[in-house]
């Protein structure tokens, strides 16, 4: 379409390219054309389409004389097919050249005539015992198609009969390549191509094997391994690859030296190949990257869609591979070891199927390809083809010895998927290729060892959860196993289940960080993507357990019952007028509210105050993982860098390492963080929750909270000096007379500091602090208290009192009926915790050296709140890939329940306590 030419009948007068082209029609005595066009010539025996002068078969088409003077009628002259020249026309028609010699060997001519058999261009004499006639057809399973091939239609037979009565290596080579591309078709009652292929192979068995390979014939190729029963796994496991390897030393950065035999569609041998030049690849890549596919322990993925029209155009003959892997021998010499295909396409008979993992179900070959457009071209081979065949998915598999200490490997095996494309419209039609070189060892040792881990871990678990029950039913004052004893074991269950998942993922995923990254020696590889199925599950597992243990931890802190003990008395009377009455009487003097509203202030400022930042955790592993590298530790290579050049290739991620490098990163910067508050910050610049202690103290108001029906904790904040309700100065001097010991102890217990406790109630003291509870949050209240006329807020009030005269008097020793005791608790208790003895008469108090009422605070959770953000941060990146969106969205839940823990707490502590909801701020 760049260039004029002339019609046919008329010769070129003038032409200076492109379209300035001048042209003559020919005489009618001389209508040909010549060959190159310029002139008009007398043809005798008829005319071409195009217009030139035409010869029967055997005979050349003269034009001009000798010396290049043109003829004025255009000679046919026959070639001399006797036994003097046993010549013959060429393909082009223009000389004779001696003819093929079958023809000669067969006929003593250059004619094949019956009985003798001409097939392909070549001659061959018929006699008993040639190949049987071939079947020139190809299937394409996928697209359910069967069609005669124009290829196999010229050459199959030819190549047959070539192969077996010269062992020609071409034909020998050409017909292997149209068993391959048949997909390896075997049928005993088939004479398709590699029926013909196997009845050479089985007839030659005389003229001996190569290399002492039985299944490799001298002048044929190398196509299968034999179809014994278990003879894959024996090819692959036997023998171990005569070599070793390593991550570290000066044998490190290793490339494994895969080269490649190639053929021609005719059976001729192009070369020797490099794979490192990235011929296996069909994906574009740069030059480096590709060359990173055979670095030994970087397992290389590359995918990518291409277009069928350039597919067709990059691979319209096809070319054939036999892979070899290079080494050298201990004496220094280099050696070749043949590569095994599995191809998952083969069409062999019911007894092999090249798919799973049972090798004694494959069926090994040698040879591939990676694009055949030519077997599906029907009728003529200057015609597209009517279906393709493309390798779209080569997996390079490596695989580890068992319990090899020296980087020992067995032979590797190239995995090829062949896709069939029928062509409608090359333009628009793609298809997704992907090449890939994995690494992989038995993992079915580890997998026993984790279920082994999983099983005893979950049984403790178990005995674990059932004395957390027994000790919540020795908390709530009940002794029958009901329904909701059922349902509490399960919520204590799972959040120790969560705990056993999450110690064995996060142990499997540090184990794999050290031992794969760290190896001198190749001893173990990491799990394939599809054997990290397992791992990915327990991670799914441990965060919806954890998330349900995490749910029924806030519900737990959202519902205790809490109140505000003011030991504050009136000084001194004051004249208050009544209302009603006209008159003036005196009464004792109002206590400040005020005190109670700051405690109540500061208790709900501490009830989501944790033992680290969780802000400073997430951008502290997000600065090491993104900004210092630590993700690059995550690749599946035998790299342990934090760093990576932006040329070189990039290895996929092994979710196994991302998460054991993000878990270790989170649980090592936790552990820093506590340390550091514990050590430094909350013994030299702040410790809310001593400092709450100690404020109670100041302010004369003791915490009474209980976080289950007969058990909870006290915070003895009676004030050593009778009153806080008082002047600056006042204060000053009473803390200056306790920072000289001029006054008692604060503790509870006369010459003690103890002021926290756990309290276990009796049974008598619950009932009757919900007796005055039930006024409290204005259920109904008792008559002898309450006036069916006052408003409720006189008699919320009026609970308000009662309960604080109650619970104070209760401290005091008031009730004897409802005495407490103060002791120590035993070490088993404090080990398992949940109490021993059961307070029947009377209600215990055990010392607390550890603030313990934290528990029903964020802070005395710091292990499960960071499991949970650990666990939930490494789910949203496994489904996500990306660190910095699991970095955001962690911060954001934390956020998230961090303000529906202080506005529901906030509302339970306004409920509990008679605090105006409107003063906490």
């Amino acid at each position: 379409g760049s260039s004029c030419v002339c019609e046919p009948g008329y010769r070129m007068v003038s032409s200076n390219g492109g379209f300035s082209v001048t042209c003559e029609k020919c005489p009618e005595n001389m209508s040909g054309v010549t060959q190159d066009g310029w002139d008009c010539i007398t043809c005798p025996k008829g005319l071409t389409s195009e217009g030139n002068c035409k010869c029967p078969n055997n005979e050349i088409l003269v034009e001009r004389s000798i010396d290049g003077i043109l003829l004025n009628e255009a000679l046919c002259i026959h070639c001399n097919g006797s036994e003097q020249s046993f010549s013959a026309s060429d393909a082009s028609g223009n000389r004779c050249v001696r003819c093929e010699k079958t023809f000669i060997q067969v006929s003593k001519s250059c004619d094949c005539n019956s009985p003798n058999i001409l097939t392909g261009g070549l001659c061959f004499l018929a006699h008993e015992g040639l190949p049987p006639k071939g079947v020139a057809t190809v299937r394409f399973a996928q697209l359910g198609i069967t069609l005669t091939s124009a290829w196999f239609l010229k050459n199959l037979q030819s190549s047959a009969f070539a192969c077996w009565l010269y062992s020609n290596l071409t034909a020998c080579q050409a017909l292997g390549n149209m068993c391959v591309m048949n997909m390896n078709s075997l049928s005993s009652s088939s004479t398709d191509a590699c029926g013909l292929f196997q009845y050479i192979f089985v007839s030659t068995a005389r003229v001996g094997i190569v290399h002492s390979i039985p299944y490799w014939r001298h002048n044929l190729p190398w196509l299968y391994y034999g179809d014994q029963p278990g003879l894959a796994s024996q090819v692959l496991e036997k023998n171990h690859f005569p070599t070793t390897f390593s991550f570290k030393g000066k044998d490190k950065d290793v490339k494994l030296q895969f080269i490649a035999a190639s053929f021609d569609a005719a059976g001729n041998f192009i070369k020797w190949q490099s794979l490192e030049g990235g011929i296996l690849q069909l994906c574009p890549d740069t030059q480096t990257k590709l060359n990173a596919a055979f670095a030994f322990g970087t397992t290389y993925q590359q995918s990518c869609k291409i277009s069928v029209s350039k597919i067709l155009l990059d691979f319209a003959n096809p070319v054939f591979y036999d892979l070899f892997l290079e080494y050298n021998g201990d004496n220094g010499q280099q050696h070749l070891w043949a590569v095994p295909v599995l191809n998952l396409n083969l069409q062999y008979n019911e007894k092999f199927v090249n798919q799973g993992s049972n090798m004694n179900n494959w069926l090994l070959t040698r040879r591939f390809f990676l694009v055949d457009a030519l077997s599906g071209k029907e009728n003529d081979l200057g015609k597209p083809p009517r279906v393709i065949r493309i390798a779209s998915k080569i997996t390079v598999s490596i695989r580890l010895v068992s319990h090899t200490q020296r980087g020992t490997i067995y032979p590797p095996v190239i995995t090829v998927a062949y896709t069939d494309v029928l062509i409608q419209n090359p333009e628009t039609q793609s298809v997704m290729v992907s090449f890939a070189v994995s690494y992989e060892m038995n993992q079915s040792e580890a997998q026993i060892q984790t279920d082994v881990a999983l099983g005893v871990l979950s049984g403790l678990a178990v005995l674990w959860s059932l004395l957390k029950t027994a000790g919540w039913k020795r908390r709530t004052g009940s002794s029958i196993i009901d329904l909701q004893t059922v349902f509490k074991f399960l919520l204590f269950y799972a959040g120790d289940l969560a705990n056993v998942f999450f110690i064995i993922t996060v142990g499997t995923g540090i184990y794999w960080l050290v031992f794969f990254k760290a190896q001198q020696f190749v001893s173990v590889l990491l799990p394939l993507p599809s054997q990290e199925e397992d791992f990915v599950t327990y991670i799914a597992c441990a965060f919806t357990l954890k998330a349900l243990q995490f749910l029924h931890l806030l519900f737990s802190q959202l519902t205790i019952d809490i109140f505000f003990i003011d030991w504050e008395r009136p000084k001194g009377k004051v004249l208050k007028a009544v209302e009603g009455e006209g008159v003036i009487k005196s009464a004792a003097a109002p206590v400040s509210i005020w005190r109670t509203y700051f405690i109540a202030n500061e208790w709900n400022e501490i009830q989501t105050v944790r033992k680290i930042n969780p802000l400073f955790q997430v951008l502290a592993v997000l600065f090491f993982l993104e900004v210092v590298g630590f993700s690059n530790l995550a690749l599946m290579d035998a790299s342990s860098s934090l760093t990576r050049s932006s040329e070189s290739y990039v290895a996929p991620w092994s979710r196994i390492l991302r998460f054991g490098v993000s878990a270790a990163l989170w649980v090592a910067i936790a552990i820093l963080q506590v340390i550091f508050f514990a050590v430094f910050y909350e013994r030299f610049v702040e410790d809310k929750i001593s400092q709450f202690v100690d404020l109670c103290c100041v302010s004369n108001i003791s915490v009474f909270l209980l976080s289950h029906t007969c058990f909870g904790h006290y915070i003895h904040g009676r004030s050593v000096h009778g009153h806080a309700d008082t002047n600056m100065e006042e204060m000053n001097m009473n803390l200056k007379r306790e920072a000289e010991n001029l006054c008692s102890q604060r503790g509870l217990l006369p010459n003690t500091d103890g002021q926290t406790f756990q309290i276990s109630i009796s049974r008598k003291m619950r009932l009757h602090y919900d007796w005055i509870h039930e006024t409290l949050t204005r259920k109904r209240g008792p008559a002898r208290l309450l006036n069916s006329s006052a408003s409720s807020f006189e008699q919320s009030t009026r609970a308000y009192n009662a309960m604080n005269k109650f619970l104070s008097s209760f401290i005091d020793h008031v009730h004897k009926e409802m005495d407490y005791i103060v002791k120590d608790k035993l070490l088993l208790e404090r080990i398992l915790g949940m109490e021993f003895m059961e307070p029947i008469d009377k209600s215990i108090f055990y010392n607390d050296e550890g603030h313990s009422f934290s528990d029903v605070l964020y802070y005395g959770n710091e292990t499960t709140l960071l499991i949970f953000d650990i666990l939930f941060f490494s789910v949203v990146d496994l489904a996500s890939q990306s660190f910095v969106l699991a970095a955001i969205l962690t911060y954001l839940q934390q956020e998230i329940f961090r303000f529906i823990r202080n506005t529901l707490g906030q509302k339970n502590l306004a409920s509990k306590t008679l605090v105006d909801q409107r003063f906490l701020i």
